[in-house]
């Protein structure tokens, strides 16, 4: 009796460190994302007419580096701009590889799709569009290249525009506070407003803090973009410098 007893502690004891193993490897992970802000600022373009906006998105990522995911957010620009009578959100989805190299390197490759879906007016190119996109980061700092497939934010031909960035963030130990920097540079191929330039540089500085998962921020943004072909039919002026507050949750 006192060996049976004894050969069953042993099982259990060499059973139950790996049925606990297996309960917290799992290579799947699921997280969604919502906050409110103050602006929709996208590449330093104001996606709202300078209105706030309420966004929100899921994610999946995979033990191996792959990931795929969904956001959206409300905007106003097309509606404002009469390139459409209904289409008032912004649905991406996208999908991609990330993992890291050598010693404090990091790399992104993946593929971007916005959806605008709503009803366009006759002739209007629809502003769907694909990017493929790759970026390498080294501990807090990233350079990042977008491609454009073909029609581009309702630019039509406009395949090969591209959009190069460098980013650094860097957190503050302990104090859950984090400090950002960005700038930017969008090219359009073959696109013009009445042959005004459309290309430009946008900037951004950015401080946030972390209370208990609830991330408040303020960030600004400024363009050097051209003054009349970023005006709106309103007589907003999307590329201008604007402060952005924000409330986000991740989950």
């Amino acid at each position: 009796m006192k060996t049976k007893l004894l050969n069953s502690l042993m099982l259990a004891a060499l059973v139950a460190p790996g049925v606990a193993l297996a309960e917290e490897a799992s290579p799947h992970t699921f997280s969604a994302n919502v906050g409110i802000f103050s602006d929709y600022m996208y590449r330093g373009i104001s996606q709202t007419g300078t209105g706030a906006a309420l966004q929100g998105g899921m994610d999946y990522a995979h033990a191996s580096g792959f990931y795929a995911g969904v956001w959206g957010s409300n905007i106003s620009w097309l509606s404002d701009a009469a390139v459409a009578t209904s289409a008032s959100v912004e649905l991406d989805t996208y999908f991609g590889f990330r993992n890291s190299f050598a010693e404090d390197f990091t790399y992104d490759v993946g593929f971007l799709r916005y959806n605008y879906p709503g009803t366009y007016v006759a002739g209007a190119t629809k502003a769907d569009t694909d990017e493929i996109y790759g970026s390498v980061g080294y501990k807090w700092v990233s350079a990042k290249y977008s491609y454009s497939l073909g029609d581009t934010f309702g630019w039509a031909g406009a395949d090969g525009s591209a959009y190069l960035e460098i980013n650094a963030s860097y957190a503050i130990e302990d104090t859950g506070i984090s400090l950002g920097a960005h700038m930017g540079k969008q090219t359009f191929k073959g696109a013009a407003v009445a042959g005004l330039p459309v290309d430009y540089t946008d900037y951004k500085v950015s401080v946030s803090k972390d209370f208990n998962g609830y991330v408040f921020g303020l960030a600004y943004t400024d363009t050097n973009a051209n003054r009349v072909a970023y005006t709106n039919p309103q007589g907003k002026y999307l590329g201008q410098g604007t402060a952005v507050l924000s409330l986000t949750h991740a989950f």
